[in-house]
């Protein structure tokens, strides 16, 4: 396995885009040639009847869902998916490829505390992630108890916390307290963003500045994989953007080598994924993190800074500048 320093110095940075707070910078692969996808996306094996994700028996259990892969190739799927339907809604606690022929147990967050009552029988995925910011705490959630009871648990009851205190700063009423409805009562000024944006042909992911400072990265094994996504982790991202005061935006030309530095450096450990492949968890003080190998290559890297309590983004990754040999080794991103 290649480290994680080594993935991310194959990465070209492109020039960011900005649309109010909100500033993007793609993250390129060298090439083309890129090899063929190796697997199928959840979005496509829903579609095409191949895959079902189903609550794990009649009665239903909060943080675990069944998933049954009919497929010829393995099912992909990514850490802050939002699974739609059933008995309540809920998001993926972490990257999973799940392997052809075959049915495990997943875990999952609710993200719809006030619904326990089944208005379908499979799940549908949602046109957007988990926002950012909560992404971020359960990657640390999850990560605190992979190492201390070797679950994949998330704490349930922050979650919901967390949840209901966005509704209230974003105005949002639900009597099902989904977080389905804080993206739909603000779905016009998220697609505001979401146009505001491309992708490029190379791009393998994104990392996202809210307001001046990094937020957050997403970085995939391929850019077919990577542009199916791209307008479901806009949306995410958005949705803090519009959260977060827009005071100055902008962001200092060292951020990002400073947090994919930091990211290369985290402190790690892995274990055997759920599906195939080996699950990594980063933490350090600064961010949280986790990535999914498998197939000889990480399918997906998902990083986020951690925020500060008063200004609800992060204060690590605006004006701190990289030590000189990082700085060079970072200069080569940037095209």
């Amino acid at each position: 396995m290649i480290s994680v320093r080594e993935e991310l110095s194959r990465l070209q940075i492109a020039p960011p885009q900005q649309f109010r707070n909100l500033t993007l910078f793609p993250l390129l692969l060298p090439g083309p040639p890129f090899p063929p996808q190796d697997y199928i996306l959840l979005e496509d094996g829903i579609a095409q009847r191949l895959v079902r994700v189903t609550e794990i028996h009649a009665a239903g259990s909060v943080p675990e869902l069944a998933i049954t892969n009919d497929a010829s190739l393995p099912v992909l799927l990514i850490d802050g998916e939002e699974l739609l339907g059933s008995k309540q809604n809920r998001v993926l606690n972490l990257s999973i490829l799940v392997p052809a022929k075959h049915k495990c147990v997943i875990p999952v967050s609710c993200v719809e505390a006030g619904r326990w009552r089944v208005t379908s029988d499979e799940f549908q995925t949602a046109d957007h992630f988990l926002y950012a910011g909560a992404r971020s705490q359960r990657v640390s959630q999850v990560t605190r108890a992979m190492r201390t009871n070797g679950s994949r648990l998330s704490n349930q009851e922050a979650i919901w916390d967390e949840l209901a205190a966005k509704a209230a700063r974003l105005d949002t009423k639900s009597d099902s307290r989904a977080v389905a409805a804080i993206y739909s009562r603000h779905a016009s000024s998220l697609e505001e963003f979401a146009r505001a944006f491309h992708c490029h042909d190379r791009q393998a992911g994104a990392a996202f500045a809210i307001s001046g400072s990094i937020a957050g990265l997403d970085l995939f094994d391929h850019p077919d994989t990577a542009q199916r996504f791209f307008p479901k982790l806009l949306r995410s991202f958005a949705l803090d953007a519009l959260d977060t005061p827009a005071n100055d935006t902008a962001v200092c030309v060292d951020a990002l080598p400073a947090f994919l530095s930091a990211l290369a450096d985290s402190p790690r450990f892995s274990e055997d994924a759920i599906g195939l492949g080996k699950d990594l968890r980063f933490t350090s003080p600064a961010l949280s993190g986790a990535a999914l190998h498998a197939n000889g290559r990480y399918l997906h890297i998902c990083a986020f800074a951690h925020c500060s309590a008063k200004s609800g983004h992060d204060t690590s990754f605006q004006t701190r500048l990289t030590r000189p040999s990082q700085r060079r080794f970072f200069r080569r991103f940037f095209s």
